[in-house]
């Protein structure tokens, strides 16, 4: 029994069912659309797949509900962020390079009272600031939250070019051009804003915490934990859960990226409840960016359930 805690378009899905014929999919995803294409490769695939609409803290209740029984998957795989799908959709508000409403929510459907990055940006200075800085590790982040402001006094901001326009005109133009990808390519100067405010609509943090202990619980000894991230917040998260750090105040610890900010006794490798299959994290190579550049921030790292 697998389960794939991030299922979006279906492709890692996919790719166990080819790789292990007999294999059981428990097909978790917190996006309708994700899940509607889950029951679709369910009953082409005869029963293999089994799709779970929630989110990472919902999924102790799901896997009992299916009577899936604790320590007994014999491997996780969780993909953190947005998916490639929710990316290409103008729409969901969550591209830069797509002009769509200002929304940026995961399972906006099925909460609609939740607020979207609309309403986010729409808060005061301080506060717009501090969440830009914190998830979005946006140097920049006062003029941003200021040309914010500044920008909706004319006029209400409900559109994501419309902010990303903003942004890039709050920074100096020397900055601005001065970005680049782990491709060398121009980068544009509101990936950064548009990052913290996709992370702090979905709480992406305390839910990828809440998913990797959810893991450690349905795995079974000696079961796999694969877990690929794209920005060093969510790594950093869950590098320090791999090595057994209390992560009870989470958000404390991950805005420090040094380890001289953690108490002396957690700064080990060594975990109670996982062995570490590689020490260092795992980075595509140079012909798989080429292949897929929207991988080229990616990061793995995988452990075995002790």
């Amino acid at each position: 029994v697998v389960l794939d805690m991030t299922f979006g378009g279906g492709g890692h899905t996919k790719a166990i069912l080819s790789m292990v014929p007999e294999v059981k999919v428990l097909a978790l995803d917190r996006d309708p659309t994700a899940i509607s294409l889950a029951e679709k490769l369910a009953k082409e695939s005869s029963g293999q797949v089994t799709p779970l609409l929630g989110r990472f803290s919902q999924l102790d209740v799901l896997l009992s509900d299916l009577k899936v029984k604790p320590g007994s998957v014999d491997a996780v795989l969780l993909d953190a962020g947005c998916s490639s799908m929710q990316m290409d959709q103008a729409e969901r508000g969550f591209s830069l390079s797509k002009d769509g409403p200002l929304d940026m929510r995961m399972d906006g459907e099925r909460y609609p009272e939740m607020p979207s990055a609309a309403d986010v940006v729409n808060l005061d200075q301080q506060a717009l600031a501090s969440i830009i800085t914190a998830y979005g590790e946006e140097r920049w982040a006062g003029k941003i939250a200021s040309a914010i402001v500044e920008a909706r006094r004319i006029s209400p901001i409900t559109r994501t070019q419309q902010l990303a326009s903003v942004v890039a005109g709050s920074l100096p133009a020397a900055v601005a051009y001065a970005r680049k990808d782990r491709l060398r390519r121009p980068a544009h100067a509101a990936t950064k804003t548009f990052q913290a405010l996709c992370i702090f609509v979905n709480d992406e943090l305390k839910e990828l915490h809440a998913g990797l202990r959810a893991a450690r619980e349905a795995l079974r000894p000696g079961g796999r934990l694969c877990v690929i991230t794209f920005h060093s917040l969510e790594d950093r998260l869950v590098k320090r859960f791999l090595r057994g750090h209390d992560l009870a105040h989470s958000d404390q610890q991950l805005f420090r990226p040094g380890k001289r900010d953690l108490p002396k006794e957690t700064n080990t490798a060594e975990s109670a409840h996982w062995l570490l299959l590689r020490r260092k994290v795992i980075a595509p190579e140079r012909d798989d960016v080429r292949d897929n550049p929207r991988g080229r921030s990616a990061k793995l790292r995988a452990a075995l359930r002790r």
